[in-house]
């Protein structure tokens, strides 16, 4: 495994942590229990859903900042999924 590789991977685990610490973030904050608050008591599992997505929306958005800033600081270079999902398709070939 070469040095690229390596701090690739000690900087994905690095934003790993930090989803982890904002998931805590969010916990602690009482988003969870916004979303369970929000529906009847019978629907507790859902309401608990949408907190988790509301809360988690933003910590991945930053989780796919800091993961293209690190791999065009390392210069690792490949394709990324959506890159061609959100292409048009007359693009396609």
């Amino acid at each position: 495994m070469n040095n690229q590789n390596l701090l690739h991977h000690i900087a994905t685990a690095i934003g790993f942590a930090g989803l982890i610490g904002w998931y805590y973030a969010a916990s602690k904050l009482g988003i969870l229990d916004w979303g369970i608050n929000l529906v009847p008591r019978e629907y507790a599992g859902a309401g608990m859903m949408v907190g988790v997505m509301v809360a988690m929306t933003p910590g991945f958005f930053l989780w796919k900042l800091w993961t293209r800033w690190t791999e065009k600081k390392l210069g690792i270079t490949g394709k990324y999924y959506e890159d061609d999902f959100y292409k048009d398709p007359k693009d396609k070939s």
